[in-house]
């Protein structure tokens, strides 16, 4: 099996918020898991694991989360490979 290359990056502005999620105390574990995934994506051609992605989606549907901890999570999200068909 033959992995794709991610083309896709976190941005600058996702990986702020991906660092003011990392040192927010009350930042829940998914939403850290997400954002330490995001921050590993900045400048290389990682994709987002399986865990690091679900982690994500839980953040997003979490309402209490933060608005940078969502920012963080999208990013991580966008960067997960296509489901096998």
């Amino acid at each position: 099996m033959v992995k794709k290359k991610n083309l896709e990056s976190t941005s600058k502005r996702a990986a702020s918020a991906a660092g003011r999620t990392l040192r927010n105390p009350n930042a829940s574990k998914a939403a850290k898991s997400a954002a330490g995934s995001a921050l590993t994506q900045r400048n290389s051609a990682k994709v987002t694991g399986r865990m690091a992605g679900s982690a994500a989606s839980k953040t997003l549907r979490n309402p209490s989360a933060t608005k940078s901890a969502k920012s963080a999570a999208g990013s991580t999200l966008t960067q997960r490979p296509n489901r096998k068909k």
